[in-house]
């Protein structure tokens, strides 16, 4: 599935909830259906710095795709990290790394986040994003 069909179906769900409280039941319902990192990524190296909880992010290079695994200690954390998760992984790196991120600010997400849980959304797409130039000039496109 391409990114922007993704994109768009988020915002279609995000949508559907009235208030931001059942946002963030939603949120957390998709932390909780994330795909759980192998427990020899959640290391040190995998943390993602800037983010107040902790997240691990992992990479791994399928096929030409970047296919992502994360988790975090907090359950919100967890459950922006797989909305990320959703939109960029199995994506080739050159699609990762022209994406915006409008589909953030259309859901609403960034406005109902704390400074630091911000702060945070902004270096696991960063983290996200470096990924997948590695694998780009690994891959040599």
């Amino acid at each position: 599935m391409n990114i922007k069909t993704i994109k768009d179906e988020l915002i279609d769900e995000f949508s559907m909830f009235d208030d931001w409280m059942e946002r963030y039941e939603y949120m957390i319902e998709l932390g909780k259906s994330l795909p759980i990192i192998d427990s020899e990524f959640k290391t040190d190296d995998n943390i993602i710095k800037g983010c107040q909880s902790k997240v691990w992010l992992h990479a791994d290079l399928e096929n030409d795709k970047v296919v992502y695994s994360a988790d975090s200690d907090a359950i919100i954390t967890k459950g922006i990290v797989a909305i990320l998760i959703r939109v960029f992984s199995n994506q080739n790196p050159e699609t990762i790394l022209k994406t915006n991120t409008d589909f953030i600010d259309e859901i609403g997400l960034k406005e109902h986040l704390s400074p630091t849980r911000a702060n945070g959304l902004v270096s696991m797409i960063k983290q996200i994003k470096m990924y997948a130039l590695a694998y780009q000039t690994q891959i040599g496109l």
